[in-house]
């Protein structure tokens, strides 16, 4: 394929690279015209482990030139890759001017093309983006001329190379079967598995990888103050966690929904924390988890609250599905929550009603929920009698079946996502979907 790419930075001159040495015909596009003149000679203007090399191999073999010229890049080639900075502006937003720039210009030139191309940023930019620059290109080439994509790139400085040709995963967000295919293309000779979805999942993932990438930075460090308060190597700690890849690194927990509880997780953070405080350590990552998990219940008992309705159905009690576990469940505190506003409740949770409860668990609800054994039902059909919403608190088959199964009039306020994607219930809503 023959490519332009504009913004000869990081990005953009590492995928170049890339793709001359996978066979595209690449030209860089840039304002800085030393930086073109160094990229014409096969000349790296930056470090990287490879890219010299790379750069190189690609001029020599006539598959990589570069220019100032946005006109020219654009009419000799099939498909433009925006890669331009988005630097942080005073309050943090990212600048976007770049993009937009870079987008008028290429618009121009396929007006002036006259047949139809295909455009795809690679910029980090926030959901709606891609679709604003598709509408402003249309205003001027035409509806038809261009077909458009994001994809984000996951390349870390000093391993580039090796990360452009390992990816986890190539995103594609597009809505358009051209620009679809053109990106695949585009990355044929790359391995590992392609991901299409809608053009704001795929902005958006970026912003997240790199604050969960920040988010593992600054969870270890914590730990490692932690440990070494204890004269215990963090190192060691953090290198056995990551080992189990059943639960620490894996999909498990990486689900929005509702807050987390049982007896296990509150207690053991509450530990934590009660350590870092004695000695005298400061932790304000986990000092703020206990905090985001309760705005998590204040939020479900606000929105179910909003719905302005009095009787309420409530699927699941325990903590989690198919245990009797009442300890610290999210549940509790949203149900006491909803009592103290005057809201009708039944409770429907066959576990609990299957067992017979004793010892922490239950003193436990006898302190936080004194009457909860009258707020218990033994079936669904009593929980739903005269109910104008249902709460699910548990993702279980049961529950799912229940739910697809209630009259139209009925409102459901799902917690924990028992449905992967909406059902055909008129007035369905989830807690962060």
């Amino acid at each position: 394929m023959k490519i332009s790419i504009f913004g000869l930075g990081y990005v953009g001159v590492v995928t170049a690279a890339c793709l001359a040495r996978d066979g595209h015909h690449v030209v860089g596009v840039d304002l800085n015209p030393d930086k073109v003149s160094l990229i014409a000679r096969g000349e790296s203007p930056i470090i990287e482990p490879g890219l010299k090399e790379l750069l190189q191999y690609g001029v020599q073999s006539n598959r990589i030139e570069a220019t100032v010229d946005a006109e020219a890049a654009v009419i000799n080639s099939d498909m433009s890759l925006i890669s331009v900075g988005t630097p942080p502006m005073e309050r943090g937003e990212p600048d976007l001017s770049y993009v937009i720039s870079v987008c008028k210009d290429i618009a121009l030139a396929i007006k002036k093309k006259g047949s139809s191309h295909v455009v795809m940023i690679r910029s980090t930019v926030p959901p709606g983006t891609l679709k604003r620059c598709q509408e402003l290109m249309e205003d001027v080439c035409g509806q038809d001329s261009v077909h458009v994509a994001f994809n984000p790139e996951f390349l870390r400085e000093g391993s580039a190379i090796r990360d452009y040709d390992c990816p986890p995963y190539t995103i594609i967000g597009t809505e358009s079967a051209i620009a679809e295919q053109a990106v695949r293309d585009l990355y044929a000779k790359v391995e590992g598995k392609v991901m299409v979805v809608e053009p704001e999942v795929a902005e958006m993932v970026k912003y997240v990888a790199n604050t969960w990438h920040a988010t593992k930075v600054s969870f270890a460090n914590e730990i490692g103050r932690l440990a070494k308060a204890f004269n215990v190597d963090g190192r060691e700690i953090m290198n056995i966690i990551v080992q189990d890849e059943k639960l620490n690194v894996s999909p498990v927990y990486m689900r929005p929904g509702f807050a987390y509880g049982g007896s296990c997780l509150p207690k053991d953070l509450g530990a934590l924390l009660y350590f870092a405080r004695a000695k005298d350590l400061f932790v304000p990552m986990l000092n703020a988890l206990p905090a985001t998990n309760n705005l998590q219940i204040d939020l479900a008992a606000r929105k179910i609250l909003g719905y302005g309705v009095k009787k309420i159905a409530i699927f699941g009690l325990a903590f989690k599905a198919n245990t009797d576990d009442l300890r610290e469940s999210p549940t509790v505190p949203l149900v006491k929550r909803l009592l103290g506003e005057g809201c009708e409740v039944k409770i429907y949770d066959p576990a609990v009603n299957e067992t017979q409860l004793m010892g922490t668990n239950l003193t436990y609800i006898q302190q936080h929920l004194p009457h909860f054994a009258n707020l218990l039902v033994t079936n669904p059909e009593e929980a739903l009698a005269d109910s104008d919403l249902v709460v699910a608190t548990h993702r279980t088959p049961e529950f799912q079946q229940l739910l697809q199964q209630l009259p139209e009039t009925t409102k459901i306020f799902d917690l924990v996502g028992v449905f992967d994607h909406a059902p055909a219930v008129p007035q369905y809503e989830g807690l962060a979907w």
